[in-house]
């Protein structure tokens, strides 16, 4: 995977709307035009009623979501994001990341079969997201488990520095959803681990008791951003302690791109060697010089804590008839 180098090397991005926008992918996925139309078996609808939109249904679903309490809907429809459910004249959708028997590693076919199987069926849900406004109403099989009013109590004694334990209930590409006893939390991808991480599933699995710190609590929104990695210290902070520029060291090639290698030189800090600073004379590719998991001695020719980068070199290393320091 290409990385630029100085995007890679800043700390963690903002917690804003649009961080919290991979949230609601799976929904996006499936999400139409909204034609208005009943759901049929194996196609999706947009979230909004099959006929009218009587205020009475809302505000049953606003009842539901207020009083976090459990409901049996009928499965009315699906496509590849979920189930779509009947209140009243409601249609609801039910990610399927939020079904509890449903595969986490599921083929295109083994998702239909699954999601199939469904149709005809009540289910035990609970509203997790009820937004009127957009026509969206959204309801988690795995959440009914959970006792009434778990979720506002969780939300209420939740404060930001909190360390909390869970259970992993999804892993997706943007990052890790945790039930922290009747809500789910989101640890985002780039707070799973001070290493670089390919994709969350490198890291967790499903139904994983883990320990989090609690980074944001939005209570009107019931949404909480999670952190693995601050749990464990900041591997920048007090860099320049622990190294200094000139020092020869040794580390492992973790990432070879077209700029130049990444070097792996403890948990979670990572420096490039820049294509200049690789060898000396003409090569093609810096293949040609190293390669992934490779173990090689570099020479530290600048670091900047506060930018987050460490420079380093090969070729200055490799002239160096001194052996590798420590650190």
């Amino acid at each position: 995977m290409t990385r630029d180098w100085q995007t890679d090397a800043g700390g963690p991005p903002p917690l804003d709307e649009s961080w919290w926008a991979a949230v609601l992918q799976e929904e996006s996925q499936w999400h139409g035009q909204g034609n208005g139309r009943s759901p049929k078996p194996g196609r999706g609808t947009d979230l909004v009623p099959a006929s009218a939109n009587p205020a009475a249904d809302w505000e049953a679903a606003r009842r539901l979501y207020e009083a976090d309490e459990p409901v049996e809907l009928e499965v009315m429809g699906y496509n590849r994001g979920g189930l779509i459910v009947g209140l009243k004249s409601l249609r609801g959708f039910v990610p399927a990341s939020h079904l509890l028997d449903f595969p986490a590693q599921a083929s295109e076919e083994e998702r239909k079969t699954t999601l199939a199987h469904k149709m005809g069926q009540r289910l035990r849900l609970k509203v997790i997201e009820y937004d009127p406004a957009k026509g969206r109403v959204v309801f988690s099989e795995r959440a009914a488990q959970a006792r009434p009013g778990s979720r506002k109590q969780v939300l209420e004694n939740l404060n930001p520095g909190d360390v909390v334990t869970g259970v992993v209930t999804n892993v997706c590409d943007f990052g890790v959803f945790v039930d922290l006893g009747g809500l789910e939390g989101l640890v985002h991808v780039s707070e799973v681990s001070w290493n670089r991480v390919a994709h969350p599933r490198d890291v967790l699995v499903c139904n994983q008791e883990v320990r989090v710190s609690v980074i944001s609590v939005d209570r009107e929104q019931a949404r909480v951003a999670l952190s693995l990695k601050r749990l464990r210290p900041d591997p920048w902070t007090g860099i320049e302690e622990r190294y200094r520029i000139g020092q020869v060291i040794e580390g492992v090639v973790t990432n070879v791109v077209s700029f130049g290698a990444f070097v792996c030189l403890e948990d979670g800090l990572e420096g490039l060697i820049h294509v200049s600073e690789l060898a000396d004379g003409n090569f093609l590719h810096p293949r040609s010089i190293v390669r992934e998991g490779e173990r090689v001695r570099v020479r530290i020719v600048s670091i900047d804590s506060l930018g987050r980068r460490l420079g380093l070199s090969l070729r200055r290393a490799e002239a160096d008839p001194l052996s590798a320091e420590g650190a």
